[in-house]
């Protein structure tokens, strides 16, 4: 038992306690103590050195430098606003996005995606145009016996079907059978055309597909965006792929 404490219990007085800082006050600084002098003397000093330390950088510091968030910002009533980038979506998907909901976006590109499948099982991509052409390559030992190939004798067939990347029978199966299916060259023709439209028809599925693949995923990305978890933007958003954002991990109960 102190001096004072023993001193004002035989005054009958009440002895005084220095109350301690509660938590929620410590941001406001230290208590006006008598034993705190040294701490509040401490604090006093870091903050006049934090002060000097800024004063000395803008001292330095060069007008002409440059940084890219200049670009960005720009002064409004005497602040620094940065320009904050807007969304790259196409007319179209800003329609779809805003009128359709994210599981009707989903059901229609999952149709899109059986009709690709079965246009695909219809045509066997042979002859698209864009496909890498296939390479059938010939070994030879000898120079002459490359300046004496022939590609028709040696796949055995006739000179008119070597180009052709599918149905080439060989002149022995011409010889046993009779030729089936369209022969008239306007005929061939005909169908030739209609091929090339189920292949045009085919690209723009293709497309289609694609394009409400990248909508749903912009859809289900603000939907994400609603929730309140920290989260910081690692890709901006561009016509072909959303946006992705890295969300603060969150221990489930």
């Amino acid at each position: 038992m102190s001096a004072a404490f023993r001193k004002a219990a035989k005054s009958g007085q009440r002895p005084h306690r220095e109350r301690a800082q509660p938590a929620a006050r410590r941001k406001l600084g230290l208590l006006e103590k008598k034993k705190d002098y040294r701490l509040r003397a401490d604090d006093y000093r870091k903050k006049q050195d934090a002060l000097r330390a800024l004063q000395r950088k803008a001292l330095e510091r060069n007008p002409d430098e440059f940084y890219f968030q200049m670009v960005r910002s720009s002064l409004q009533d005497g602040v620094h606003v940065v320009k904050q980038p807007k969304d790259e979506v196409t007319p179209e998907q800003a329609k779809v996005m805003r009128t359709q909901d994210l599981k009707y976006v989903e059901m229609k590109r999952v149709a899109e995606a059986k009709k690709i499948e079965r246009l695909k099982s219809e045509l066997h991509l042979l002859d698209a145009e864009g496909k890498q052409p296939n390479k059938h390559v010939f070994f030879f030992d000898t120079k002459k016996e490359v300046q004496e190939f022939d590609i028709a004798t040696h796949l055995n067939t006739v000179p008119e079907l070597v180009d052709r990347v599918y149905n080439r029978p060989t002149i022995a199966t011409l010889q046993k059978e009779s030729l089936k299916g369209a022969t008239d060259p306007a005929h061939l023709k005909k169908l030739a055309q209609q091929r090339k439209n189920q292949y045009d028809l085919l690209k723009q599925r293709i497309e289609r597909e694609k394009t409400m693949f990248v909508i749903a995923q912009k859809i289900q990305t603000r939907k994400d965006l609603l929730d309140k978890t920290q989260k910081v933007k690692v890709k901006k958003e561009t016509t072909n792929s959303p946006a992705i954002y890295k969300f603060k991990f969150q221990r489930k109960r």
